[in-house]
């Protein structure tokens, strides 16, 4: 087949050859050079009347940049696993949506590890017999990942824990990646040839931003001291809850943390609507309250790693993408979305010169700045309370490929490297808070968070209540 969609299966085999940075990295050039060349021939064909011209390459090159990654092992994989943790509505989702159905196989691509491997693993990191260190342990993992696995058992003191294993030659694998500076730079500048029409950045500080999450997800001691910072920054919260640490039984490669109740994903999506609601409401404002209370982000929000309590709290149990804000970014962030909320245009536009995301000299109107934004806080701008509709976690992805005046905007800001995990975080929560079909008072979290105006749910008076006491600051106050 020789139409502008074909990319041939040499190249996808090819990067399946650990050998080498050179060789690892050529496979990804090329399907880039092919796939933004197949783009333009298919742009043609639409013009000229072919109406599904574009739809046959989006859905053709999606499933060979699934097949690429996947051969590729390493860092690739688990780069495109982060952009496939969510749904994402065809109908509303756009071409994206073939990309992200395709990568979601990439999720299931590591089997489980055996028993008679966990067992090598914990007494090997943890020198001591797996009896000594637990008196019950289940064989059968609770939850499998792309880095690792979780077991449940049980102390000797009756505490039921959760063990978290990483699989045996991943961290080195992805090192080995993350050494080939070229390698996720190009795999970044891939992504934009299939979204022409993105906004800017500097691939190399990118890949670095990107790099440097999935480094700390491979740290298991530093993934136990960020659950020991958020289990202390959120201690005693009336809907939020996040594990201890065991730290007799932390090592390199092997995490226990006290075990948090409640069901799963597939359960909780099927529940009575108000508890959904109340579900939704606790994954806000951890989502969005860490970097208000405090300038800790965690950059993954799956619905994987929550635990849905019938009471209507939520447990947190994954901290191996957090990142920690310099001040000026954490206020950046903030303040740029205050500003669009309360539909401050000029303050708006001169916070995003402060920023970086537009030189003090470009030709980006003030109301059309302003109108990207708006798009991205439009679930909080509109009569309250918000249901969500798969609509409000896509329109980010959706003005990548706008012809419009926000895809015109879009095309002439750039992303701070320091951003980059940003949009991660706000297409992700979006995207529960639609599956979970949630109706809340976005505004008044929003302002809860900020520490402006007074509360009037239960859930925003029971948080800021909360925070006072703990004498945490607040969205807008300096750390």
């Amino acid at each position: 087949m020789n139409d502008e969609t074909s990319i041939p299966d040499e190249e996808i085999r090819f990067g399946s050859v650990q050998a080498g940075r050179i060789r690892r990295t050529v496979p990804v050039v090329g399907f880039a050079a092919r796939a933004a060349g197949g783009r333009v021939v298919a742009g043609l064909r639409s013009h000229a009347g072919d109406t599904e011209a574009l739809s046959r390459f989006h859905e053709r090159t999606a499933q060979r940049y699934a097949d690429l990654l996947g051969h590729s092992k390493g860092v690739l994989m688990k780069a495109g696993q982060l952009v496939s943790t969510y749904d994402v509505d065809p109908d509303v989702g756009g071409p994206f949506a073939a990309y992200q159905a395709a990568l979601q196989r990439l999720q299931s691509d590591a089997p489980p590890m055996d028993f008679a491997t966990v067992r090598e693993i914990i007494e090997s990191d943890l020198g001591r017999p797996i009896e000594e260190l637990f008196v019950e342990f289940s064989p059968e993992p609770v939850a499998a990942a792309s880095i690792g696995q979780v077991h449940r058992a049980r102390l000797a003191d009756g505490q039921e824990v959760a063990v978290k294993v990483q699989y045996p030659g991943v961290a080195r694998a992805i090192r080995d990646d993350l050494a080939n500076t070229e390698l996720l730079a190009t795999f970044l500048k891939l992504g934009m040839s299939l979204t022409p029409r993105a906004m800017r950045t500097d691939q190399r500080s990118a890949a670095a931003e990107v790099a440097e999450r999935i480094a700390d997800e491979l740290d298991y001691r530093l993934e136990a001291r960020s659950i020991r910072r958020f289990a202390d920054l959120y201690r005693g919260h009336p809907f939020i809850r996040v594990p201890d640490v065991i730290d007799s039984h932390v090592g390199d490669l092997v995490i226990t943390m006290t075990f948090l109740n409640g069901v799963g994903w597939a359960q909780a999506r099927t529940a009575d609507q108000e508890l959904r609601n109340c579900w939704a409401t606790a994954i806000g404002y951890f989502g969005f309250g860490a970097y208000r209370h405090s300038n800790l982000f965690n950059a993954d929000p799956h619905p994987g790693n929550y635990r849905f309590g019938d009471d209507g709290t939520v447990g947190f149990v994954d901290f191996g993408c957090v990142k920690q804000f310099p001040e000026w970014v954490r206020r950046g962030i903030v303040t740029m979305f205050r500003a669009t909320c309360e539909g401050d245009r000029h303050e708006l536009y001169r916070l995003m010169i402060d920023n970086g995301f537009i030189t003090a000299d470009t030709d980006l109107g003030v109301d059309d700045a302003f109108q990207w934004w708006a798009m991205m806080a439009s679930s909080v701008n509109t009569e309250q309370p918000h249901t969500f509709v798969p609509a409000d976690s896509t329109g980010l992805v959706q003005s990548m490929f706008d012809d419009g005046p926000i895809g015109i905007a879009v095309r002439k800001m750039q992303i701070p490297s320091d951003f980059v995990m940003l949009a991660r975080i706000n297409l992700g929560i979006n995207a529960i808070l639609s599956e979970l079909g949630a109706t809340l008072d976005t505004r008044e979290q929003l302002d809860c968070l900020d520490g402006v105006g007074t509360p009037n749910t239960d859930a925003g008076r029971a948080h800021a209540d909360w925070a006072r006491r703990r004498g945490l600051p607040f969205g807008l106050t300096p750390r």
